[in-house]
């Protein structure tokens, strides 16, 4: 086993210094020797099996059971050389990921209503506080939009919620539809910054309750509502749409439908901005282990899965912005976070799901830095003419919004205060 292991895994780590130690004692290192060296330890000789078997699935189960285990360096370190691979997946892994893409790719993206909420549920119905030990102190739970290298996370998700107001052009007597209003900070915002009338929608009962309570604590309740609700049943129309972070969600046979939708509720001279994460190279599957433990159901669209569905719609693409390196600047601060508070997160759980969560946002924030995943913003009308015809306005628009923000500010609290 300590032969094939070697001989397999020096095929795989060409790039950094890794140092294996397997479960009967050898040791080798693999890699150029360039960069950070990291060890790391086969616990038991299953897990070798398993990690060569079915790496994808296999790695992140032992580093929750504790049988691959990271002596040099973090487990971040560990995947910022295992994802910086020439090939994207070891040679031997590439069967199995063909059987995945054409035997259960839309299987495990056929989220219907019931189902839809089920996974929501999953990943979002946890205890609030686990949230509350890494998030901002509004509760961003997406990508943030970094406008300096130093900026804070609190200021670079203020920044996400204003870049997206400017795109949006939202009037004072605009009805504004979010899909997926998490806890309800870009909802909050939007009615406190523009005074429009919004509804938001989540399929989280956790995070209704949270949103629900911000709006009555802001008295901004005639103004605010949010609902638990899909976006297949809302009725509307209303004058701009916003989401952020959902779209991961839909599953890529519900593309048509959720677009479709989309452009029913919006006015002829309605502008929506939706706000996802997306890869840069084509069609994919999820990694096992997210659809396993983190997001069943959820699928990271490449950019030629959703244009068409735009088109199909009958909708009108007017601007689109890759943000290539934010999610893994807020990645970062999320795990750094994280970290700090770990014990707490073992307190809630306990230290398997502890793992679970360290290996999760390691693993997102090096997909981000080291491979082909990004988050894209798409600005969407239904006719030409709605926005202006250059992005100038952008600028002026964050300008304004942050002269509403000087006289609107309220204390800063720290997450779960």
């Amino acid at each position: 086993m300590d032969r094939l292991l070697r001989s397999l895994l020096s095929q795989f780590v060409r790039r950094g210094s890794m140092t294996f130690t397997t479960a009967s004692g050898a040791k080798f290192t693999c890699g150029d020797g360039t960069g950070q060296p990291v060890a790391v330890r086969f616990v038991t000789h299953h897990a070798e099996r398993r990690i060569l078997l079915n790496p994808e699935l296999a790695l992140g189960e032992a580093y929750m059971d504790g049988t691959f285990v990271v002596e040099q360096g973090t487990i971040a370190d560990a995947l910022a050389i295992l994802l910086d691979q020439p090939q994207v997946l070891p040679h031997w892994a590439r069967p199995q990921w063909w059987a995945r893409y054409l035997l259960l790719r839309h299987v495990r993206q056929f989220n219907p209503r019931k189902r839809a909420m089920n996974n929501v549920a999953h990943h979002y119905d946890l205890d609030g506080r686990l949230y509350s030990l890494f998030l901002d102190a509004d509760k961003q739970y997406s990508c943030a939009y970094f406008d300096t290298p130093d900026t804070t996370l609190d200021d670079a998700q203020l920044a996400k919620k204003r870049h997206l107001a400017a795109k949006l052009l939202i009037r004072r007597s605009d009805r504004v539809l979010d899909i997926g209003s998490g806890w309800g900070g870009l909802g909050l915002y939007l009615a406190e910054m523009t005074g429009a009338d919004i509804t938001g929608i989540t399929l989280s009962t956790e995070q209704l309750e949270v949103a629900t309570a911000r709006a009555a604590e802001k008295n901004l309740t005639r103004s605010v509502r949010f609902l638990l609700q899909d976006y297949r049943d809302i009725p509307g129309p209303f004058d701009r749409i916003v989401s952020v972070g959902m779209f991961e969600h839909v599953g890529v046979d519900f593309y048509d439908t959720f677009f479709e939708r989309c452009a029913d509720l919006l006015t002829d001279d309605g502008v929506m901005m939706l706000h996802s994460i997306g890869r840069s190279t084509g069609p994919d599957v999820t990694s096992p282990w997210i659809a396993k433990y983190i997001f069943p159901g959820g699928y990271i669209p490449a950019l030629s899965e959703v244009f068409p569905a735009i088109e199909r719609a009958g909708l009108l693409v007017c601007d689109t912005e890759i943000l290539r390196l934010h999610y893994a600047e807020t990645l970062k601060a999320w795990r750094e976070r994280f970290m700090a508070r770990r014990e707490e997160a073992v307190q809630l759980y306990d230290e398997r799901f502890a793992r679970m969560w360290e290996f999760y946002l390691a693993a997102s924030e090096m997909a981000f830095r080291k491979q082909n995943l990004m988050n894209f913003q798409v600005q969407l009308t239904k006719r030409q003419g709605v926005v202006p015809m250059t992005r100038d306005y952008i600028v002026h628009e964050e300008a304004k919004l942050r002269g509403v923000e000087r006289g609107n500010r309220p204390r800063l609290k720290i997450a779960g205060e």
